[in-house]
């Protein structure tokens, strides 16, 4: 096992690294590689599986001390090739945890992907191939988001579309504060942040709480 892949999951805090778990992890990039030369389920930029490691499936990762582990379910929005989502449900084997990962995500080949993975790595989830849009009275544990759509948009489905939830997580880029910035202008969030480990300029946003301001 690459001991810089292993070393950079022990800076997490909750996750107990074990050696099944990161052979669970080299199994999906694999496939994610492999896939990637047929569907766009990332960038055609990222294939070779280190960078797919360090920029997507360690990316994800990281998020794992934010999520509710309490909860039965928890959501990704816009889940593409299975980012976070497959990542955390792979997690939650190492926890012993039950808890149902749904990956929502609208295109059919990109459900095919995760239906495969989701099989051959033994993981609890559910595929929901939907139009997030059109989907109301939602309810779930933890939500996460990665690469889906802008913050504001993202806020304003999930305070219109859930019903009940217990707090959303939220990847922020280069230009993260900024947008978080022009978001509190209109939104009253509580909410927490983390700095990412996998780049230096982006951060992550766990909120509690979200309630749109009356302009």
């Amino acid at each position: 096992m690459d001991q810089v892949f292993t070393n950079f999951y022990s800076n997490i805090s909750k996750f107990n690294v074990s050696r099944e778990t990161c052979n669970e992890l080299e199994v999906l990039a694999s496939m994610i590689s492999e896939k990637n030369k047929k569907i766009n389920l990332i960038s055609r930029k990222i294939y070779e599986k280190e960078a797919i490691r360090y920029r997507h499936i360690i990316d994800s990762a990281q998020i794992i001390d934010f999520v509710d582990l309490n909860e039965s379910t928890t959501s990704d929005l816009g889940t593409g090739g299975g980012m976070p989502g497959l990542v955390i449900a792979i997690l939650m084997k190492s926890f012993k945890k039950r808890m149902k990962i749904n990956l929502y995500e609208k295109s059919y080949h990109k459900c095919a992907f995760l239906k495969e993975a989701s099989k051959k790595l033994r993981l609890n989830t559910e595929i929901i191939q939907k139009d997030l849009f059109k989907v109301k009275n939602l309810r779930t544990g933890t939500i996460m988001s990665r690469a889906f759509k802008p913050m504001p948009t993202i806020l304003e489905l999930v305070n219109n579309n859930f019903k009940k939830y217990k707090n959303l997580i939220l990847f922020m880029g280069s230009s993260g504060r900024k947008t978080l910035q022009d978001t509190l202008k209109k939104w009253e969030l509580d909410y927490e942040e983390k700095k990412s480990i996998t780049n230096e300029d982006a951060f992550l946003l766990n909120i509690k709480e979200i309630k749109k301001k009356l302009i």
